[in-house]
């Protein structure tokens, strides 16, 4: 039978960046990976009801200033509802666009609690990945922190996503078409692989911030900017199979309703064990270990051992005892008498 323990330690020493992967798959499992990643899926879908009362509050707010588009709307509705499904839907529309200011600030206030959690959770699993084992500094100041932190990163977010929209969206056409060459095969394949390699750069920009930020104590960009670029790849190519997914599962009834929702959670769980992974893969290469923190050994116990039982005598040494002491007593007896015959 091979030896496949003998195996994979040649192949690590060989391969560098096998033992690489296994070093950060044993980093990812003993810090519980998995543990943090379902509770950043958790605290993600509970942020996005929060998000969407405040989505709707500024679409009623919007609504009110255009009543002509709310018009539209209603029309809308009554034409694609059956029977007086459509009147009901519409009184709702208009409830929720009355109640807009108390729809937004409770949607405000829950989606601060709910992000602080996120952040929260997002924070403790990358300072785990990091072997961090950093002191408590108090409630207020931890959740200041990570307000500041959670705010640091909306801006981050909406600066990836708008710089990809922008370059993925009408600017280009526009020059295209200024240019006269928007119609060109080639050169709509060369467009294409330039914003996928733009998104893939700025998903690796907000990455790398991401690992090198977000734990308590913070990390040289340079630690975490290998590992981000393979979280954007990665994070581009999953991507681009949910939306195949999404397509697929969306043709019936069923896959309708549940098919985003599903599709949804599995995005968040698997984008956050990406990026646990990837840090795992920062934390532990060879530049970054030193940093780690080494628990002390346990105490040393020093324990006193009992004394040895005292051994009891045998018949046989009680007789050789006797005998012993009744020779001594008859040499001395005999001695005695030969002095007192010589006087």
């Amino acid at each position: 039978m091979p030896d496949l323990k003998g195996m994979l330690e040649r192949r690590r020493a060989a391969w560098p960046w096998l033992d690489h992967a296994i070093r950060a798959g044993g980093r990812y499992q003993e810090n519980r990976g998995d543990y943090f990643a379902a509770g950043i899926t958790y605290f993600s879908v509970f942020a996005l009801f929060p998000i969407l009362m405040v989505a709707f509050a500024v679409s009623g707010f919007v609504l009110v200033q255009n009543p002509e588009v709310l018009d539209s709307i209603h029309d809308a509705v009554t034409k694609a509802m059956p029977g007086d499904l459509g009147d009901q839907i519409n009184a709702l529309i208009d409830s929720a666009i009355a109640a807009r200011a108390t729809v937004g600030v409770l949607g405000l206030l829950t989606a601060a609690y709910s992000g602080l959690g996120w952040m929260a959770n997002v924070r403790e699993a990358l300072s785990a990945m990091w072997a961090q084992r950093h002191p408590s500094s108090g409630f207020v100041a931890t959740k200041l922190r990570d307000l500041s932190k959670l705010l640091g990163l909306f801006l981050a977010l909406v600066l990836s996503v708008g710089l990809s929209i922008l370059a993925e969206g009408g600017v280009t056409r526009t020059v295209l078409e200024f240019l006269g060459i928007d119609d060109i095969g080639w050169v709509q394949t060369l467009v294409q692989v330039g914003t996928s390699l733009l998104a893939v750069l700025m998903t690796w920009i907000l990455f790398t911030w991401v690992i090198a930020r977000l734990p308590r104590e913070p990390v040289t960009l340079r630690s975490a900017a290998r590992a981000a670029l393979i979280a954007a790849v990665g994070f581009e190519v999953f991507k681009r199979v949910g939306v195949i997914y999404l397509q697929s599962v969306t043709g019936g009834p069923a896959g309708s309703t549940f098919g985003p929702i599903i599709g949804l959670l599995v995005f968040i769980y698997f984008t956050a064990r990406l990026l646990l992974l990837s840090t795992a893969w920062a934390a532990t290469a060879h530049e970054n270990e030193r940093r780690a923190f080494v628990p002390p050994p346990d105490p040393v116990v020093i324990e006193v051992a009992a004394p040895p039982a005292p051994r009891r005598a045998t018949l046989t040494g009680a007789a050789v005892l006797l005998g012993t002491g009744a020779a001594a007593a008859l040499g001395v007896g005999g001695w005695l008498r030969r002095r007192r015959g010589e006087r």
